[in-house]
């Protein structure tokens, strides 16, 4: 039975054979990053790209033209990345935590460790783990695995884990056998979510999927639904 860490690295090297770099996370600036990990929560990217447009051309792409913004006309400027007054208001508790622990300063925001800077993250209203650790990751090049709803089908299906398992959990399989590289942390976590979308479905399709030789015997599909059998 191989390790975990010589499963990962197989994982890594297939995905990467297969679909190449992704050239993750697109933004022009930190800031613009940032504001990109708020807004993709329950969306999908193309309605972030158009949101984050309506704030560029609007000249307020920066912490003090969010913090500038009223509520309501920011709500409007984000509209299509979708649930957008709760997102403003998210936007508007990361802008007052910038403003006023770290005086509005992303670059004094990144000196900080980053467990730390995590704790604090997650302390601001409507940043959650997944959010956290993608400002952390593609906003400061902090070592930090980022987890998803994708990371947990895959892995499940691969039988990676066995049981109920939680983020931090998963986090720290990843965390614990790869090495602590931002670089591959990018590079995996952007693979993971690109064969999430076009193989790793809700409907599977193994047929044609880079892991197609590294499922588990036991996994079959019925009809596009995945099944372990004898559970």
């Amino acid at each position: 039975m191989p390790s975990i860490r010589l499963v990962l690295d197989e994982i890594f090297h297939r995905l990467f054979d297969h679909f190449g770099p992704q050239h993750w996370w697109p933004g022009r600036t930190r800031f613009e990053i940032i504001v990109g990990a708020i807004l993709t929560q329950n969306t999908n990217w193309g309605n972030v790209e158009r949101a984050i447009a309506n704030l560029r051309r609007a000249g307020v792409l920066n912490p003090s033209g969010l913090a500038r913004l009223t509520r309501p006309r920011l709500a409007r400027l984000i509209q299509p990345s979708g649930y957008y007054n709760i997102k403003a208001d998210r936007l508007k508790h990361f802008v007052k935590f910038l403003m006023r622990e770290y005086d509005g300063r992303l670059a004094k925001m990144s000196l900080e460790p980053w467990p730390v800077l995590r704790s604090r993250l997650l302390n601001v209203n409507g940043i959650g783990p997944e959010t956290a650790d993608s400002i952390l990751l593609y906003a400061f090049n902090k070592p930090v695995f980022v987890i998803d709803a994708y990371t947990f089908r895959i892995m499940s299906r691969h039988k990676i884990f066995k049981g109920p398992v939680d983020y931090a959990a998963l986090q720290n399989l990843f965390m614990s056998h790869l090495k602590s590289d931002c670089r591959l942390y990018n590079e995996y976590h952007a693979l993971l979510v690109r064969v999430g979308k076009e193989f790793c479905r809700p409907r599977p399709r193994c047929h044609a999927c880079p892991l197609k030789e590294m499922l588990p015997r036991d996994f079959t599909t019925v009809r596009g639904f995945d099944i372990m059998e004898g559970r």
